[in-house]
C-alpha cells in the first residue's frame, strides 16, 4: 500500500501531540510522512501583555523541547510559527488562511489533522477554521480526509450549549504507540500539569485507555470526521 502524507496543524506546542501524538507516530511506523505546523507561539499569554522580547528564552526552549518530542514520534518536518499566544482572534482569518493554504499546497497531503471547532481555547478555533477554509474542495484542488482531535483541557472544558460538542466517530487504535506518545508528552514536561488537571499525564493516560475501551482495544485517539475521501 503507497505511504501516505500527513499533515497535522496545531495552535500551540503540546497540542499536537495532546491531539493525536499516538497517530502521529502510527502513521511514522507505516512509513507514512508526518509534517506538523505549529502557527501560535505557546508563551506570551502568560504575562499581562504581549511583550516577545521578555520570553525569547522561554520561547527558543519551547522550539526545542517541541523539536525533541516530534522526533520521538517520528515526525519527518516540524514548522513552528510566531502568531500570538490566545490573540488569534486578532488577527484576519484570512491571513491564517494564507498561511495554512501554503503549508497544504506545498504538502499535498492525504490526511489533515487539526483541532475540533468547539474548544474553549480561541486559538484552537481559529485554527480549525482555517484549516477546514483551505481545505475546501474547490475543483482541480486535490481532496483531503480531514480529521478533528480532542485537546484535554480546553474541548471538555466548553460548556453545554455553547458550541457543537465533542462526538467522536472515528476511532484509531493506538495500542502500540500510547507509550512513545506518553514519552513525547514527558519532554513536555512544563505544558503538563499535576492530577486531577485534564492535563496531567494520569489523565491523559486514563483517556486513551477510555477511548480504546471505547471500541474494545487498549489505548485508542478519538476524533470527529471532518470529511473522507478515498
Amino acid at each position: 500500500m503507497p505511504s501516505k502524507t500527513v499533515a497535522v496543524i496545531a495552535a500551540h506546542p503540546d497540542d499536537e501531540v495532546l491531539g493525536c501524538g499516538g497517530v502521529m507516530a502510527k502513521h511514522g511506523r507505516a512509513g507514512d510522512a508526518v509534517h506538523v505546523l505549529i502557527l501560535a507561539e505557546g508563551m506570551t499569554s502568560r504575562a499581562e501583555r504581549r511583550d516577545r522580547g521578555l520570553f525569547d528564552e522561554e520561547l527558543s526552549a519551547l522550539a526545542d523541547v517541541a523539536k525533541e518530542a516530534n522526533s520521538i514520534l517520528g515526525v519527518a518536518s516540524l514548522r513552528l510559527l510566531d502568531f500570538a499566544d490566545n490573540r488569534m482572534d486578532s488577527v484576519d482569518l484570512l491571513d491564517v488562511v494564507k498561511v495554512v493554504e501554503d503549508f497544504i499546497s506545498g504538502l499535498q497531503p492525504d490526511i489533515v489533522y487539526t483541532h475540533h471547532g468547539g474548544d474553549l481555547n480561541v486559538d484552537h478555533r481559529v485554527v480549525h477554521d482555517a484549516v477546514v477554509t483551505a481545505c475546501r474542495p474547490m475543483p482541480g484542488k486535490s481532496f483531503v480526509t480531514l480529521l478533528f482531535f480532542e485537546v484535554p483541557s480546553s474541548t471538555e472544558w466548553r460548556t453545554p450549549g455553547a458550541a457543537l460538542p465533542f462526538v467522536p466517530n472515528w476511532f484509531e487504535d493506538i495500542s502500540e504507540t500510547v507509550a512513545l506518545k506518553m514519552e513525547a508528552l514527558g519532554v513536555y514536561a512544563s505544558e503538563m500539569r499535576p492530577w486531577p488537571h485534564a492535563r496531567s499525564v494520569k489523565a491523559l493516560e486514563s483517556l486513551a485507555a477510555w477511548r480504546g475501551a471505547t471500541v474494545g482495544v487498549e489505548a485508542a485517539e478519538a476524533f470527529v470526521l471532518g470529511r473522507y475521501v478515498r
